[in-house]
């Protein structure tokens, strides 16, 4: 039942989209729709646009110190009103209140006061005469208005991977989240609006003609965006018409090499917290394990042990560790890749949907898989953890490489010397060693191939929403 008409954010205020047409917002839990969304128009993206161009005269000449002061102002605001934040990410995605409380508001404050020193201790080569009688210096400024959009498995922090680095470097933001998870963005924007000027944040909502609206928008320097390999070539290509920036933080599948000599249930555990998390809707997700000859099968077994005894279960649900896929047709999504099981692959735990109410899909194991599957070469985005025996670590590589993506990968073994060898040899942007997907402020967040390029959070994804200008003086008599 719909109980709530949801308004974009534009210079500083909510306001209704020009023509008024709608989309459902619907809870995964249940599969209800309580809310409707927008659809913006290209007026309405012209709207916002101007508002960020507006504001950008102004926002790119406040220091560095105003800069900060009210991006931790804003972060002490979202810590005060985090109940409100947790409300709206959880009953706009299924996730469990308590995990979202726990693991999702805490490094997402933290990230906006990271971005928020960030801005007052960006660098350049120091000014000197490179040129007899000439001086030279390097000036790194805003690049202007950013256009960006953000996909649906991480609407809040997505979002603050987002607004956050460009904000603090100065520019202004139109921000478009996905069409099935815009409440919390409008929510930060919200309370983003004390702290900043109107229009320098601005969040729009709407469906996929929304999104090239904005790209195609004559008025923005840069594109940002984080969302499937299709999305970001759509994106790029549309970019590349205007000479835009363009920033992409793509697909993933993250090989998770797992040598003799781990200890098996250590490891069990590691990977299936790292491949259920949010119900593997996660770029990085520890999903594609390959194990060595002498230890495949017990791991196999003991990564099944895990997933017949993860809990999962709506925002209702206290105890659960991962809730619904987002929506019915990413829960089709991932039902296909399993039916669509090649013979020699046997599901050795879950493969079936749980419940006819809501989107949710049991932690599931499969085994016996070959390089060429499509369960290994494609990105399922679910609670889908797959097995490969490997023989020795040159084939290791060949399969762990073997993918178009480059995101994010892990290496599991008491042997350090091995370890590294991997690390220099997988060619992902991403290496954990003993573990699976942690991330902090200070560290990139990127991949190569089809996984994208830029960088999402630490000083290089912020140096990524800046410009380098030299700027030289004649000093000779």
């Amino acid at each position: 039942m719909t109980d709530r008409a949801l308004q974009n954010f534009v210079n500083g205020k909510f306001t209704d989209a020009s023509d008024g047409r709608t989309s459902d917002v619907i809870d995964p839990s249940t599969g209800e729709v309580y809310a409707q969304a927008p659809i913006s128009s290209r007026q309405d993206v012209d709207t916002a646009m101007q508002a960020a161009a507006n504001a950008f005269e102004v926002w790119r000449d406040s220091t560095p110190s105003e800069r900060s002061l009210a991006l931790l102002r804003f972060a002490d605001a979202m810590e005060k009103r985090a109940d409100e934040i947790i409300e709206a990410e959880t009953r706009n995605t299924g996730k469990p209140v308590a995990l979202t409380a726990s693991e999702e508001i805490p490094p997402a404050v933290d990230q906006i006061r990271f971005f928020a020193g960030a801005a007052r201790v960006l660098e350049g080569r120091s000014a000197g005469e490179y040129l007899r009688d000439h001086t030279s210096m390097i000036r790194r400024e805003p690049i202007g208005v950013c256009a960006q959009v953000t996909p649906w498995n991480y609407p809040m922090m997505m979002a603050v991977w987002k607004f956050a680095p460009a904000i603090a470097a100065g520019n202004a933001v139109v921000l478009k989240p996905s069409d099935t998870t815009p409440v919390s963005t409008l929510l930060m924007a919200e309370i983003a609006a004390e702290f900043l000027p109107p229009g320098v944040f601005n969040v729009i909502c709407g469906d996929r003609d929304t999104g090239r609206e904005l790209i195609s928008h004559p008025t923005p320097s840069m594109v940002s965006i984080t969302g499937s390999v299709r999305a970001g070539m759509e994106v790029a290509r549309s970019a590349a018409d205007d000479l835009k920036k363009v920033h992409l933080e793509l697909g993933g599948k993250a090989p998770v090499v797992v040598f003799d000599d781990a200890d098996v249930e250590a490891t069990a555990e590691g990977i299936a917290g790292a491949g259920y998390f949010n119900a593997g809707q996660d770029c990085t997700a520890a999903t594609r394990v390959l194990a060595g000859p002498g230890i495949a099968a017990d791991l196999t077994a003991a990564l099944a042990e895990q997933a017949n005894n993860t809990t999962t279960g709506g925002l209702d649900v206290p105890d659960a560790y991962f809730g619904p896929l987002n929506n019915p047709n990413q829960l089709a999504r991932v039902e296909g890749f399993i039916a669509r099981k090649p013979d020699h692959a046997e599901v050795v735990a879950g493969g079936h949907r749980v419940g006819e109410r809501g989107y949710l899909y049991a932690p599931t194991v499969v085994s016996g898989l070959r390089q060429d599957d499509e369960l290994i070469q494609d990105e399922v985005f679910g609670p889908v953890i797959t097995v490969q025996r490997f023989s020795d670590e040159d084939e290791a590589i060949r399969w762990a490489n073997g993918v178009k993506y480059g995101l994010a990968s892990s290496v599991w073994t008491k042997d350090h010397g091995r370890a590294m060898r991997m690390a220099k040899r997988l060619d992902f942007g991403a290496v954990w060693i003993n573990t699976h997907i942690p991330i902090v402020a200070e560290m990139p967040h990127g991949g190569f191939k089809h996984s994208g390029y830029g960088k999402d959070l630490s000083m290089y994804g912020f140096e990524d929403y800046t410009r380098i200008k030299h700027v030289m003086s004649y000093i000779g008599a």
